[in-house]
C-alpha cells in the first residue's frame, strides 16, 4: 500500500480551511422534522450514510489485502445494501470476498454478526472503471447510530483507489491475506482515517423512515475540526435531533462533505466542483427528500489564501480563478434548479464573517455580503440558515463573534452550539403541520 502522508497532509490543511459549526444542527430540526410528515405505506429503502468521493493526486493502491471500515448509521433498518464505487479508478477492481458486520470494538466484529455480501448472487464483484455496484439484500437488522464493520478482499491490485479523504473514521487495513470473513482484529495491524471504495449504505427501513436528507458542503460540513471516530459533524448532531423528534417520523442525514471544495471550479486533491458531483454525491441517494446547500466560502476565499505558509504540495491543490458574486450566484441557482425538477426540497446556508483570516480582503468580503444577501432575500430556497448572522460580532458583522472564534478568524469554535440557541424559534410555521412542504419558505437566524 502506498503512503497515506496525503491524507494526513489534507487533514493538517484543512484544518486551517474550516471548522465545522454544530450548532447548525439546532436550527434544523424543526424544518426537517416536518419535511417527514408524508407518511410511507411499508418497509422502503432509504440511504442511512453515504460518502463524496474524490481524486486525489497520490492515491493509495492495495494487493492481496483485506480493507475493514466502519460505517456509522443514522437510521436504521431490518435489512442492508452496501453501494461500492469505483469512481477515479484507472481499472476494474475485484472483490474476491466481500463482508458486514457489527462493528464491536476497533476492528473486531460482534459475534455472529459477520454476513456474507453477494451481488447478483455471487461471492465476488469486478467493478469497472468509474462504475459502482449495489449488493443483493443482506439480512442483518441494524440500529440507528450503529457501527457496522464492512470488509473488502482483493487478491489482485487495485490500481488507484478511490477515496475520501477525511474520513474522520479509524478504518482497518489487513497484512497479506482474505480476512474479510474473521471476526477478529488480529489480522488488521495498519490503520487509516479514510475510506476507499465505498459509496453509500441502505437501509430496509420501517414506514415511518420518510426518506433522506443530504448536506452538500466543504470541510465545515466533512466535519475536519471533530474528534476521530466521536460523529461530531453537525450532520451527525442533525441526525441525533430529528431521531429524537422521531415518534411519529424519522429521516437519514447524508453527509456529502468534502474538504476544500468548491462550487465553480475542480481541485485535483479536493474534488471536481459541487455542479459536476450534484447526480454522484445528491440526486443519486436512495429516498431523498431535501438538500442543505452550504458552500462558497472556498469559491470567495481560495483565491486570496497566501501561500507562504502552505506545504509546497498543498499550493497546486488551491484555486486562484476569482469569481465574482453573480457567477457564484448562477452556481446556487443552477443547483436550485436541479433540486426543484426532480422535486425536492432545497435549504441554504449564508457564508460565514472571516475579517482577520490571511484570505479576507474587501473585494472578497463585498462578495460574502452580495451573496448572503441574495441567499436570504431572493426567495429562491424553500429555506435560509443563516449562520453568517448567527456568529457574527454585533460590533462588526464582517468578523466572527469572539466567543465563537477558533482564533483564526475564519472558523467557529467546536462548542458554539453550546453557547446558541439556534433557529427552532424561527422556524414555528412548521409546527403547523405540512407547510414546510407547500410554497411556504422558511428563515432561519439564531437570536443571541
Amino acid at each position: 500500500m502506498k503512503s497515506l502522508s496525503r491524507s494526513t497532509l489534507l487533514i493538517e490543511y484543512t484544518r486551517r480551511i474550516a471548522r465545522y459549526i454544530l450548532f447548525a444542527a439546532v436550527g434544523l430540526t424543526v424544518a426537517f422534522f416536518f419535511l417527514a410528515a408524508a407518511e410511507n405505506p411499508s418497509q422502503h429503502w432509504v440511504a442511512t450514510w453515504s460518502t463524496s468521493n474524490a481524486a486525489v493526486p497520490d492515491p493509495s493502491t492495495f494487493k492481496n489485502q483485506t480493507l475493514r471500515e466502519i460505517i456509522h448509521t443514522s437510521v436504521g433498518g431490518q435489512a442492508v445494501r452496501i453501494r461500492l464505487a469505483n469512481t477515479f479508478g484507472t481499472q476494474a477492481v475485484t472483490f474476491e470476498s466481500v463482508y458486514v458486520g457489527l462493528q464491536n470494538s476497533g476492528a473486531s466484529l460482534v459475534p455472529g454478526s459477520n454476513h456474507a455480501v453477494t451481488f447478483g448472487g455471487s461471492k465476488s464483484i469486478t467493478i469497472r472503471e468509474g462504475a459502482e455496484s449495489l449488493s443483493d439484500t443482506i439480512s442483518l437488522s441494524v440500529g440507528s447510530e450503529q457501527n457496522l464493520s464492512l470488509s473488502l478482499f482483493t487478491s489482485g491490485s487495485t490500481g488507484p483507489a478511490t477515496v475520501h479523504p477525511v474520513a474522520l473514521q479509524t478504518n482497518y487495513i489487513s497484512d497479506a491475506g482474505n480476512f474479510a470473513s474473521t471476526e477478529a482484529a488480529s489480522p488488521f495491524a495498519q490503520t487509516s482515517q479514510s475510506w476507499y471504495f465505498l459509496q453509500s449504505l441502505e437501509v430496509l427501513a420501517s414506514p415511518n423512515v420518510n426518506g433522506a436528507i443530504v448536506a452538500l458542503g466543504d470541510s465545515i460540513t466533512d466535519g475536519v475540526s471533530s474528534r476521530p471516530d466521536k460523529y461530531e459533524r453537525w450532520t451527525d448532531v442533525l441526525a441525533r435531533r430529528l431521531l429524537s423528534n422521531s415518534s411519529q417520523s424519522a429521516m437519514s442525514v447524508l453527509n456529502a462533505g468534502i474538504s476544500g471544495n468548491r462550487v465553480l471550479t475542480n481541485s485535483p486533491c479536493w474534488g471536481v466542483n459541487a455542479l459536476a458531483r450534484l447526480d454522484r454525491d445528491v440526486f443519486s441517494q436512495t429516498a431523498l427528500r431535501a438538500v442543505i446547500l452550504f458552500e462558497g466560502t472556498n469559491d470567495i476565499g481560495q483565491p486570496d489564501t497566501p501561500t507562504a505558509p502552505l506545504a509546497p504540495q498543498v499550493v497546486p491543490c488551491l484555486s486562484r480563478t476569482q469569481i465574482s458574486a453573480d457567477e457564484l450566484i448562477a452556481g446556487f441557482k443552477q443547483i436550485i434548479a436541479q433540486a426543484h425538477a426532480r422535486r425536492l426540497k432545497i435549504f441554504g446556508a449564508t457564508i460565514l464573517p472571516y475579517q482577520g483570516f490571511g484570505g479576507w480582503t474587501q473585494q472578497g468580503e463585498a462578495k460574502r455580503l452580495a451573496v448572503n444577501s441574495w441567499i436570504k432575500t431572493s426567495g429562491s430556497f424553500d429555506g435560509v440558515i443563516d449562520f453568517a448572522s448567527a456568529i457574527a460580532d454585533p460590533a462588526n458583522s464582517r468578523r466572527m463573534n469572539p466567543k465563537y472564534d477558533s482564533g483564526d478568524h475564519l472558523h467557529p469554535l467546536t462548542h458554539t452550539r453550546r453557547n446558541l440557541s439556534g433557529c427552532d424559534q424561527n422556524l414555528r410555521c412548521s409546527r403547523e403541520g405540512n407547510r414546510l412542504l407547500s410554497e411556504k419558505k422558511t428563515k432561519c437566524a439564531s437570536n443571541t
